[in-house]
């Protein structure tokens, strides 16, 4: 036999045994993964432990001989191993909304009649509301391509490598989509007790609750830690383009593709059968094997939370109801009182140490003077103390019967930092300093000026603006672009490294898209997400500076309190004084992303969209819309330029007829 004909007979044994060892590891990872499902997400596991980690291992083995053949849906990429050196910026194709709050069964009532005075017969789906982290999971022909952290909404954080380790998210799906889905990752209670025990073993702090040993867990940069917490999900949403018709129709979708889904969710067709529901789930709530915080409602046909909308920061369509939170006695020591960046003095308690929602208290708000008025809280009170939403710690009510003294809490009259006399307004709750040199005021808006939502300037935090403002270095925003190294050399703790780290930050920071400065200019009412709608519209802060009150108030979900702060605000001589510092140092004035041609279709149009569509969801057509300059309105006025209507219209249609407007179909719109 000759040497060419036995080599081909050892190439040929070679391609056979790595095509039958191929064909094995696809088979491996679909039992793995089988498995899997059944064991974390269906919670009917087929097989024993043993026997998974036999088949697992012979897999391991299969992929160490042949490693360019590994599968990206095997189940090893959940081991960790990788050590991550950060984590990247995230920008949301589709925003991740958050939802108002409810604390009582009044409010919900109130959403139920605002809902229903557009739609009678509205029915709604009632979720629980996990006590987890926010993410989202986008996959690409059916294959695991990012998963991030809610963030602000539109920008998040990358932790895809993390979130493979989470062993109840698919890596690949049954079929080969393009869909990104939300929902939320969080520890379950066995888990959290075990890495709890195992920190205290170890001498290490112990997590508070599950929802911070869940974040701080996604925010690990050595993945073999995330692999080992027993992290667990439930996906609640397609964020991206759905084509089913309901909440409840997008559940099932998810659950069909192996996603994790809560089982406990009922339709309701009337808010007592919601609030049946939730007084149902308070009752079971400490028997769950996972934390909850509320129950979230929300209208479940899709095509009527399009007509509903959004406001600036939420949806109309849903809302989060919150559990009543844990309570505990306390004693009042004494009270501060701190002036914020828009004037507001509020008073802080000082408290005798106790243990709310796994952390100690000492400290808590007591909103403002008329809230202390309201509840007669006197000094050395008994009070009761919990944690508004969970998070933040307040003063909720006074033990009388524990009263030990009749003196009242003593109320300034003058500001704590500049002396300035307070003023009361009649038609708001907190004392205010209006001296607009107040020194207190103008740190804070310096603080805010430099956050990470703002202008994002890293190492500019409030210590070191304590140290510039304190040696008369900066004075207002313009002033921190007017700092030079030698300058920053001059404070305390600052050497050439930090100086010069900290001054290319501030002069980074003058690229920023303008959205940014607008908020970190902290015009009241004027938030983040506010602010990229303002720049999209007006495009730069000139001109913004100079529109109308009727111009911003027509802006869907502005409306007039932000027309006239915004007026109110560029009217002032320093305002116009202080951009033209910002432009002449240097700072961008224009909004850098997608901008709108002055000859497009409906410039300078207002919009206003309502029935159902067939060939675009409401989003799309919104989108559409807005990238041919129209202002898309939420409700019909004689400010109206034009309605689109689609199938079953209703009163905003009937009203466009009364007032002569000009109403189009979604062919026309589909056509431009």
């Amino acid at each position: 036999m000759s040497l060419e004909v036995t080599l081909a007979i050892g190439l040929l044994g070679e391609v056979c045994y790595n095509r039958s060892m191929k064909e094995r590891m696809s088979e491996l990872v679909k039992l793995l993964n089988r498995y899997a499902h059944e064991y974390y997400t269906a919670d009917r596991p087929s097989v024993s432990d043993s026997e998974y980690d036999r088949l697992y291992r012979e897999l391991v083995e299969l992929e160490e001989k042949c490693p360019t053949d590994i599968l990206p849906d095997s189940p090893t990429h959940r081991v960790g191993g990788k050590i991550l050196e950060g984590f990247e910026k995230y920008p949301h194709q589709y925003p991740l909304f958050s939802l108002q709050d409810a604390f009582s069964r009044e409010e919900l009532m109130a959403f139920d009649q605002r809902i229903r005075k557009e739609f009678p017969q509205v029915s709604y789906i009632c979720e629980l509301k996990i006590d987890g982290l926010s993410i989202s999971l986008t996959y690409e022909k059916g294959i695991l391509v990012a998963g991030a952290t809610r963030g602000d909404g539109s920008v998040g954080e990358n932790i895809t490598e993390n979130l493979k380790r989470v062993k109840d998210i698919p890596l690949t799906l049954k079929e080969p989509l393009d869909i990104t889905v939300r929902g939320e990752c969080y520890m379950p209670k066995a888990s959290f007790d075990a890495v709890n025990q195992l920190r205290q073993e170890n001498g290490e702090p112990e997590f508070a609750n599950p929802r911070n040993a869940a974040a701080g867990t996604l925010r690990q940069l050595d993945t073999a830690v995330v692999a080992k917490r027993n992290l667990a999900t439930f996906l609640y949403q397609e964020a991206s383009p759905t084509e089913a018709s309901s909440q409840e129709a997008v559940l099932n979708k998810l659950a069909s593709l192996d996603f994790s889904v809560n089982p406990t969710h009922i339709l309701a067709d009337s808010i007592e059968a919601v609030w049946e529901f939730i007084e149902k789930i308070a009752q079971e709530r400490d028997s769950l094997p996972y934390e909850i915080d509320g129950i979230v409602i929300k209208v479940n046909d899709l095509a009527v939370q399009e007509e509903l909308g959004f406001t600036v920061k939420a949806p109309k369509w849903a809302i989060a109801y919150k559990f009543p939170a844990e309570e505990k006695e306390a004693q009042l020591l004494s009270v501060d009182w701190t002036v914020g960046r828009t004037g507001v003095v509020t008073p802080t308690a000082n408290l005798t140490p106790v243990q709310l929602a796994g952390t100690t208290v000492s400290r808590a708000t007591l909103h403002n003077v008329d809230y202390i008025a309201e509840k007669d809280i006197r000094q050395k009170d008994t009070v009761i103390v919990y944690k508004a939403g969970d998070i933040i710690p307040a003063v909720l009510r006074v033990v009388e019967s524990k009263r030990i003294s009749e003196e009242a809490l003593e109320i300034p009259s003058h500001c704590p930092s500049c002396e300035s006399e307070l003023v009361h307004f009649e038609d708001e709750v907190a004392l205010r300093c209006i001296n607009p040199l107040c020194p207190a005021q103008i740190k804070e808006g310096l603080i805010h000026f430099a956050s990470r939502d703002a202008m994002n300037i890293t190492g500019l935090g409030p210590a070191v603006v304590e140290k510039v403002f304190d040696k008369a270095l900066v004075k207002d925003v313009a002033g921190i672009y007017r700092l030079s190294v030698e300058d920053l050399l001059t404070l305390d703790g600052f050497k050439e490294k930090s100086a010069n780290k900290l001054y290319t930050a501030i002069q980074a920071s003058k690229e920023n898209s303008a959205e940014r400065l607008l908020f970190g200019l902290g015009i009241r009412h004027v938030g983040s997400k506010a602010s990229r709608i303002l720049m999209e519209k007006f495009h730069d802060m000139i001109k913004l500076s100079q529109a109308s009150q009727e111009e911003i108030s027509s802006i869907d979900s502005l409306g007039t309190v932000i027309a006239q702060s915004l007026h109110s605000y560029f009217e002032q001589e320093g305002s116009q004084l202080l951009l033209q510092e910002l432009q002449e140092a240097g700072v961008n004035l224009d909004y850098l992303g997608e901008k709108v041609a002055a000859d497009a279709a409906l410039a300078g149009k207002t919009v206003v969209l309502t029935g159902k569509l067939q060939k675009l969801t409401r989003n799309q057509a919104k989108e559409k819309l807005l990238s041919l300059g129209a202002n898309v309105a939420g409700s019909v006025s004689k400010k109206t330029d034009l309605v689109v209507a689609g199938s079953d219209a209703g009163s905003k249609l009937t009203k466009a007829q009364e007032l002569g407007i000009e109403i189009r179909d979604e062919d026309w719109l589909d056509s431009l």
